[in-house]
């Protein structure tokens, strides 16, 4: 628990020195004993190399006496019996470095060894080696392990003493180094926690580097471009609903206040009927709201398989519309135009263009059904047809959004309030479907395409 309450850039610095240390440590260790091998193979080469000059001076009757020391080494020269027949001045001509059995194992096997050489009144120990010479002669060259002791003392206090030393600075540049890594991230938060509920227009600061942090910062700053967006929308939606609201409540208020001014001379009737009208249009209002709302949040009341024939039909029964249905011919018929989705939102779809199409149309409204070919593999669309003065194309688009009027709609008794496309546009896709208005030649035509059921 007391790592986890620290810093972040506490628990990197303090894993990384962690990990220096331990690869210093074992650096150093590997070192120290490469370096007391290296040193011991040179010794050892020395004295076998002396012990083999000695042995060919031997050999060849040459040795002098005493025998000269060469690069501080021992030699001691034993004759057949076992006593020293020549030396180097600085050894005991009278005791062998070695005693017999254990002459005659190193000169079997070859291999140098440590003796102490304190009882032989030498320093430290030495690195003995024995070579067996002609006419039984053994000769046992030794020279002095203190010089190696020393170098190999000397290496470890210095790396004891710069091991920390490297260490602490490597920290404190990995401390520097992670701070400068980690300040992005800092300025972030520092952005983030300047953003306010009512901050427009806010972005987080973006570091010039293209790493991970450059990317979090694009992203985080996508997401708050999204939420400006999706807030000036609700803003948006807000204003335009109270002014929606105002209009018929204002109409209310205005008969009932004339009404009790003037109660002897006022028809209640009618304006009972003025006020039920004005409350029909708020309630229609408030319906559209919340089926916005809800379709807002991408989720459907239900999921059910949708016949769009079926409703297209009882719409056309319903209105007395025209009814085009090219589901294939008798030969290859095409596929059922059934969805999934819920039939009362997709029946509000239909029901939205058919009265938009009629407040608009001048004789005539077809409605459409059609599946396969130029509707495309496994589409369902649906198409409402007027023959009234169109839409020009710079407009299309803009009359899904809420709270839109063209100019020969801006009545609101015969207009509506500027919803009804856009609950057709939400509610299509909400379906997994597109909605789009084309020319018809003359009028317009609303094509809705939506996927079938498999």
């Amino acid at each position: 628990m007391w790592w986890r309450r620290r810093s972040l850039r506490f628990r990197l610095t303090a894993t990384a020195t962690a990990v220096l240390a331990l690869a210093l440590a074992v650096s150093a260790y590997v070192f120290v004993v490469v370096l007391g091998e290296s040193l011991i193979r040179n010794i050892d080469d020395q004295v076998y190399q002396r012990g083999r000059e000695i042995v060919a001076l031997s050999d060849a009757g040459r040795l002098p006496d005493p025998v000269t020391s060469v690069n501080n080494t021992i030699v001691q020269v034993l004759g057949p019996d076992g006593r020293i027949v020549d030396a180097t001045s600085d050894t005991d001509r009278l005791v062998p470095l070695l005693p017999a059995r254990a002459r005659e194992s190193a000169a079997r096997t070859g291999a140098p060894q440590f003796v102490n050489g304190r009882p032989y009144a030498l320093p430290g120990p030495l690195r003995v080696r024995v070579l067996s010479a002609d006419h039984g002669v053994t000769v046992i060259v030794a020279r002095s392990f203190t010089e190696v002791e020393s170098s190999l003392v000397t290496t470890g206090h210095v790396l004891l003493v710069g091991m920390p030393l490297l260490l602490a600075l490597l920290a404190a540049a990995s401390w520097l180094v992670i701070g400068r890594t980690l300040r992005p991230i800092t300025l972030l938060r520092r952005g983030a926690a300047a953003v306010g509920g009512t901050a427009r227009s806010r972005r987080l600061p973006v570091p010039e580097a293209r790493d991970e942090v450059h990317a979090l910062a694009t992203t985080l700053n996508d997401m708050l471009g999204r939420l400006e967006e999706a807030e000036a929308r609700q803003r948006a939606l807000v204003s335009d609903a109270a002014h929606e609201l105002r209009s018929p409540l204002a109409s209310i208020r205005l008969q009932l206040e004339v009404a009790l001014s003037h109660p002897e001379g006022q028809d209640w009737t009618e304006t009972a009927e003025g006020v039920l009208e004005d409350t029909l249009r708020l309630s229609r209002l408030a319906e559209d709201l919340l089926a916005l709302a809800r379709l807002d949040e991408g989720r459907l009341s239900r999921r059910e398989p949708v016949d769009l024939g079926v409703l297209a039909r009882r719409t056309a029964e319903r209105y007395d519309l025209g009814l085009d249905l090219d589901l294939g011919s008798d030969a290859a018929p095409g596929p059922a135009p059934v969805v999934l989705g819920d039939e009362l939102d997709l029946r509000r779809v239909l029901t939205n263009l058919v009265d938009n199409a009629l407040r608009h149309a001048a004789s005539a409204v077809r409605l459409g059904v059609r599946t396969g070919g130029a509707a495309g593999a496994g589409v369902a669309e649906l198409t409402v047809t007027d023959d009234g003065p169109g839409i020009p194309p710079e407009d299309r688009e803009r009359v899904f959004d809420r709270f839109t009027r063209l100019d020969d709609a801006r009545s609101r008794d015969d207009g509506g309030a500027g919803l009804g496309l856009a609950i057709v546009r939400t509610t299509v896709e909400a379906h997994g479907g597109t909605v789009h208005l084309e020319d018809a030649s003359p009028g317009l035509r609303a094509v809705v395409r939506l996927p079938l059921a498999r």
